[in-house]
């Protein structure tokens, strides 16, 4: 019995953290159906899935770093973590291409041609679909070792993620400065680690 439970806690868990997640989209949409996201509800809805991509993007890099400094691993979450960050930024283009531009195609490729924040946006959207379209058990099985060296483009995404966020404000943004801080540590954690690992790896050898 003891064991059986052991076996569907995690499973429970990703389910609560589906349900959580996906919960700040469902009341933003609830928001804007009774017209309660401010004078122009389709930027603030356009802003609060893009928000919520980051903040999950954050959270899904930070399981590694996390585990580095306290041994507290939640890596079995990682994958969850990372399709929600697919799914707001899903969101967050599709409410920028049908709501925002109408579905005017021209005006997009104009748009991510000229206007460097959504160039950086698009960057990352591309690498998110990458991730996502790779995440499952059967494209690490085919894709083996190969499978962490793809997945590294993760940090590509949050590079030019940060830059959309910065570049999305006119001015220097306090919340968009502390997210992309929050990005800049976990990244020099992890550079950190690989570095301290590969001289470790050197020194053995030697």
């Amino acid at each position: 019995m003891a064991s059986s439970i052991r076996w569907t806690r995690p499973r429970v868990i990703i389910l609560m953290l589906w349900i959580a997640g996906l919960a700040p989209a469902f009341r933003s949409f609830w928001l804007g159906a009774h017209n309660e996201l401010g004078p122009d509800p389709v930027r603030s809805f356009e802003h609060l899935l893009g928000l919520w991509a980051f903040r999950f993007l954050l959270a899904s890099l930070a399981i590694t770093p996390l585990r580095l400094v306290t041994g507290y691993s939640l890596i079995r979450y990682r994958r969850t973590l990372g399709l929600l960050t697919f799914v707001y930024a899903l969101m967050h283009v599709a409410t920028y291409i049908a709501l925002d531009l109408h579905f005017d195609f021209a005006t997009l490729w104009r748009d991510l041609t000229r206007r460097p924040f959504l160039i950086f946006g698009m960057i990352a959207f591309l690498c998110l679909i990458l991730l996502a379209a790779t995440s499952s058990q059967y494209s690490i099985r085919k894709l083996g070792r190969n499978w962490r060296r793809l997945h590294r483009i993760v940090y590509v995404a949050l590079i030019a993620a940060s830059a959309h966020f910065l570049m999305a404000f006119k001015t220097w943004h306090p919340e968009a400065l502390l997210y992309v801080l929050s990005g800049s540590i976990l990244l020099i954690i992890r550079i950190g680690y690989k570095i301290r690992s590969q001289v470790r790896q050197t020194g053995a050898k030697m």
